[in-house]
Order: C-alpha cells, then structure tokens, then sequence
C-alpha cells in the first residue's frame, strides 16, 4: 500500500453505501476508485484521478450532491497527506463545495452536507499550518469562499496570520479573514460585537483592527488584498473614503508586484484578472478607476487591461464617454499591435459617438500588423470596422477587397458572446456581412464587388449573407437584380436571391414567375417564395395561402411567418382572430409578430396589439434589455398616438445613463443605440400623431 493510500481509512471508504449515492454523472460507485488513485504513486494519473473527482462531485455547480458529503473526510484526508500528489486540486473541489453550498437554494444542497462541513473545518483549520506554502494558501481560499466559515476560522486565520512570513500566503490570509470576519459580525446580530462574550468578541475586533490597518501597509499588495476583505462599499467607506479607496487600488494595480497574486490561490490571475476583479469595487458611472488605469506604463498588459477597464464602463453607461474617448484615442499610436487594435475596436463600438476621431482611426488603414491569436486579425481590419461604423466612405475601398475575398479579416459567420456586467469586453469583429448591413449610403460603391460573388458556384452560406444584406438595403440594392435573376434560377441557391429580392421589392418583378413557382413546389422554402413573390409585386393569394397557415397554426407557428403575414396587411384580415390569441402568447417573440402582425391586417386593432407590447417592453424602465424588446417599441411606433401608454412608459428613458444591451461585445453598444432610437421615434410619433 503507497503512503498516501494509508491517509485513507479502508474501513470508512467501504462502510459508505457508494452506489446508494449520486453525484453529477449518476451513482457514485466510482468514487471510491478515484479516490484510491488520487493516493496512488503515479503522479499523472493521481492529477487526472482528482480532475474526475471534481467534475463527478462538482461539474457546473448548481447543486451539493449527496456524494459530496461522504467523499469530504476522504478527500480532506488526502489533502492533508504530504505524499498526495494532487492535494491542491482536492482542496479546490473543498473550496468551490464550500462556497456552492452558500449559493443553492436549499432544495439543492445535500441535507447532510452541513453537519459533514461542521464536522471536518477543523481538519481545514489545520492545513492552515502546513509546511507547504500552496496548501496553506488552498486552506486560506477554502475559508475565504465558503458561506459558513466556521466559529474556529477567526482565531486559527489569526493565529497564522501572526506566524506567516510568505508574502503570497499573506494575501489570501487576509482574503479569507474579510470573509470570516464578515460572518462573524452577521453572526453577533444587530449589535455587532457587543452582542458577544468578550472573549467570543476578540477575535472579530482584532480582525476588523487588522484589516483597516493593512490599508496602510507599506506593502501595496496587502493593501489592495484588505481592500478586498473589506468588500462591500459600506464597510469599505468606513475604513476609507473613496479616493483614498481608488488610489490604494490604482497603486496596487500599476505596481510590478501585482504579479503576486498569480500564486495566490483566490485569486490565481495576472495584472488583467486583478483589473476586472478590482473594477467590481468601484461600479458605477465614474470613469476614475478606468481612467487612472489608461495612463501610460511600460507593460503592455497593463496597457491591454486599462483598455479593457475603458470598455466595461462604456459598455455599461453612456455619460463616461467624453472623459474616456481621448485616453481611447491615444493607444492608436501604441507601439504594440494588440493595444492598437483594441482601441480601434473600442472606437468602433463607440461608432458616432466618435466619428470626430475618424482621420486617427484612418491612419491605420494600412497597419497591417496582427494580433496574437487563432484568428489573428489585423490593426487594420478593426480601423476598417471602426469607420464604417462612424459611416465614413474612407472604410469602402478595404471593404470592397474584403468582398471580393482578396483580403483576409473579417469572419464570414457572427459570433455572440454573454453581456453580464462583470464580464471581460470581447474585442472580436463583426462578420463581414454584419458590417456590410449598417452601409446602405454607400450600396452604390459595393454593389459591384457583392454582384460578382452573387455566382451559382459561390458557397451557398456566403451567398445567404450577402442576400441578407441586399435585402436590408432594400431598394438601394436594385443594380443587383440582373445577377438575382440569374441565381433565382439554380435549385440549390434560389432562396438568397429570393431573400434579396423580397428586401430590394418591385424593382425585381422581373422574378416573380419564378418566384411563384418555386412556392408552388413546396418544401421549407415555399414561404420565403411565396412572401418574395408577393414583395416583387405578385399577387397576394399564394402568399396567403402559404403564410396564413404557416404564421396561425399553433404547433407550428413561426416569428418569421408571422412577420411576413404582417406584409399582407389587410389581404390577411381573415386571420385576425387567430392572431389576437396569439398576441397574448407567454413567448414574448410570438407575441410581439402577433401583435404588429395584427394591427397591420386590421389596418389599426390597436386595442389589442398596444397592451400586448406594452407588456414586451415594460421591463425597459428598469434596465432590463431583451432582443425582442427593439421589434416591439418600433412596431408601438409605427402605431402613433394609440402607443401613448408606451410613450408615457418610456419617457424618461432617452435621459437614463445606462446602457441597454444584452449581448457583450460591440453589439451592447449597437443594441443600446438602436433601441434609443427606437425609444425616440415612440416619443416623437406618439406625440405628433
């Protein structure tokens, strides 16, 4: 038997009825197994061994499972023997067990898993005395996450605080004692520690006393580390004010030795991960935190991540703008690519907003460096993204070369990425075809390049989003028709043409026969035929007989359907009653094309299709941003003076500082500007009407 399999006791391991428990991946008759290697003498398969561990026992989080609870005095055991290979991964499964019980709902939080926490903290209290600086710091993260850290934690964090020397252990020490004393003082009640014996209250005095003189330590990383500890703003105010808060943190941030807290096990991040964790002490509209950390410095991280810091405050509020577009626009002239193309980028996303910044962005036109990545874009790509956003015709000649795939740099399919508030910005291009969408002015300079790829051999997807594009022109895309005709006749690759026919509207009459045709033959496609056909200037029965089935039958109903119903206006006003059951659907989507779709065949049932949107954007008011919200303020719009209610709703939300968005990245900031447009256009039309 190898040392580290004596840690575990034979007997207990067996005692447990494993395949009576569950874990992540069903019964948890593996643990036993996986336990026993994670002592074994191969060091590569003890790693892996205690991977699976965390992933039976933990995956995703979301719950505690019943198998946590047994494996915890087996997996602390492990941790505790010098021998183990993975002891700091065991104790990272502890840690996020720990803090995931603090987060579920009690519904899915193991009933024994309280009593085994209870029961084995002080076997966690102990390795907080190992010879082992990581284990040390992996006890310290253990208390410092978890939602219960024990009546013990206080004077044991205390205890070591007082005999630690490592400067890296030192701040998650301190980490951890914010959380315990947090705890502590909830604990003891409204009247803090006066509630507390006197020797029950010591330990909480010395920790606060503690942590507020660490704001003052001569060593920044500690002050930044007790900032941490004091965590929320009230209890931080009350150490220190904001701009003592602010230069503590800016500090601490700039300085060569923020790389400590890479080896921190709370932590475990560099100068860009210290950055966004920090930035969570400073929320709000002020642009200071972002701004002290855009001043110059000679790393190139710290430079990437003050951008970084730029783009999550504009992200989030509208009014730091003017404050922190200059400091954007200096980073054009950076001597490092990457930093260069994040503030184009950055200026991109800013679009009008800094379009007076427009000749700075032009110069990188021909910077042909790259970024470090898998897609390696180029400066330049990000300048040519940035003007056509500003809608400046110095991005058209690049754009034409994009088109015409003779020069590498923008995706040809779009990517989405989460906009929490506590998210990184992702600096990533729109797909071609997105840019292409907003440049309308200028159809006339790209129809040709776009025309040419509009071939019968051309990759069905490419040609979808080019028609897509076409069709958001609309009729500014009519040169473009010849070569649709063309297309309209291949069997495979009709439907983009029919897609940019259908947006481009009479001017391509010339198919509608073949339209009208391919609607005939059925299949998935009918519709987009059908509804092409009737937007060309055909007649509106094939559209009605496809559409209205499609866009009214309950099991099958579509939001495209039901748009393209709306198109038919009052052709459709036999279907009226079908959609006014639909306008009250749960699924916002279906209800908002119902309602719109509704109004449009009755020519104006706004008794109905205004409350139903009405219900679509209330959320609005609170900062609360949805996809389907844009539809349905721009069809209250299209209502005028019966939309009064909405206005009324609404009114104040041109004046709100907040961003709404739901999507990170660029699109945040193209969905905030859209939906305030559309805000406005409500306003103006529901006062005017």
């Amino acid at each position: 038997m190898s040392e580290g399999l004596k840690s575990i006791d034979r007997a207990e391991l067996e005692a447990v009825d494993w395949a009576g428990l569950k874990h992540n991946y069903g019964t948890a008759e593996d643990v036993p197994d996986l336990l026993r290697r994670c002592a074994g003498p191969d060091p590569d398969d003890a790693e892996d061994a205690a991977f699976d561990l965390l992933n039976n026992l933990y995956h995703q989080g979301g719950w505690v499972c019943p198998a946590a609870a047994a494996a915890l005095p087996f997996v602390l055991s492990l941790a505790a023997a010098p021998q183990v290979t993975p002891r700091r991964a065991l104790l990272e499964l502890v840690e996020r067990l720990a803090a995931e019980a603090g987060r579920v709902e009690a519904r899915f939080l193991d009933p024994h898993w309280s009593a085994a926490w209870e029961r084995h903290l002080p076997e966690v209290l102990a390795l907080l005395d190992d010879p082992e600086p990581e284990i040390r710091r992996a006890a310290a993260d253990v208390i410092g996450a978890c939602a219960d850290p024990g009546e013990g934690s206080l004077p044991a964090l205390l205890s070591r605080w007082h005999a630690e020397s490592d400067p890296v252990t030192r701040l998650d020490l301190v980490l951890a004692l914010g959380n315990a004393a947090r705890h502590a003082a909830a604990g003891a009640g409204p009247d803090g520690a006066a509630a507390l014996s006197d020797e029950a209250a010591a330990p909480s005095v010395e920790a606060a006393a503690l942590l507020a003189s660490l704001l003052t330590a001569p060593e920044p990383q500690l002050r930044l580390a007790a900032l941490h500890a004091l965590g929320d703003r009230t209890r931080a105010a009350a150490a220190a004010p904001e701009e003592a808060r602010l230069e503590i943190a800016l500090g601490a941030l700039r300085d060569p030795s923020v790389e400590l807290w890479q080896r921190t096990s709370a932590a475990e991040c560099g100068v860009r991960g210290m950055h966004q964790w920090t930035a969570s002490l400073f929320d709000g509209a002020s642009p200071a935190f972002a701004l002290g950390l855009m001043a110059d410095h000679p790393d190139e991280e710290q430079r990437v991540g003050g951008l970084e810091q730029a783009a999550r405050v504009l992200s989030r509020w509208r009014s730091p703008v003017d404050a922190l577009l200059p400091g954007v626009v200096a980073r054009l002239d950076d001597p490092a690519a990457e930093v260069r193309y994040r503030a184009a980028e950055l200026l991109a996303c800013l679009g009008p907003a800094a379009a007076a910044h427009a000749d700075a962005v032009a110069a990188l036109l021909d910077d042909s460096a790259v970024r470090a990545t898998r897609g390696g874009e180029a400066v330049a790509d990000a300048a040519v993204w940035a003007l056509a956003r500003m809608n400046d015709p110095r991005c058209l000649s690049r754009l034409t070369e994009h088109v015409a795939g003779t020069r590498p740099g923008f995706a040809s399919a779009g990517a989405y990425y989460g906009g929490s508030a506590n998210s990184f910005h992702h600096p990533a291009l729109p797909a071609l075809h997105e840019v292409l969408t907003g440049l309308p002015d200028h159809a006339e300079a790209l129809l040709p390049a776009i025309s040419d790829r509009l071939d019968p051999t051309e990759d069905p997807r490419n040609l979808r989003r080019f028609g897509e594009v076409l069709a958001a022109w609309g009729p500014a895309a009519e040169a473009a028709v010849p070569r649709l005709l063309v297309l309209l006749e291949d069997d495979e690759r009709w439907p983009a043409a029919a897609t940019a026919l259908a947006g481009i509207g009479g001017a391509g009459r010339a198919g509608g026969e073949a339209l009208l045709t391919r609607s005939r033959k059925g299949g998935p496609d009918a519709e987009l035929a059908a509804w092409a056909y009737w937007r060309v200037g055909g007649d509106p029965g094939p559209a009605m007989d496809v559409l209205g089935p499609a866009a009214t039958d309950e099991d099958r109903a579509t939001h495209t359907a039901l748009s393209r119903l709306a198109d038919l206006g009052p052709h459709a006003a036999g279907y009226a009653d079908r959609l006014r059951a639909f306008a009250a659907a749960e699924d916002h989507w279906v209800r908002t094309r119902a309602a719109h779709a509704l109004w449009a065949v009755t020519g104006g049932d706004t008794a109905t299709a205004v409350p139903a949107l009405l219900e679509v954007v209330r959320k609005l008011t609170d900062g609360t941003y949805l996809p389907v919200m844009l539809p349905a303020v721009r069809h209250l719009a299209r209502m005028g003076e019966a939309a009064a209610p909405a206005a009324r709703l609404l009114r104040d939300l041109p004046t709100d500082d907040r961003r709404l968005y739901y999507f990170g990245g660029w699109r945040g900031f193209t969905e905030d500007e859209a939906v305030r447009t559309a805000v406005d256009e409500l306003l103006v039309a529901a006062s005017d009407a």
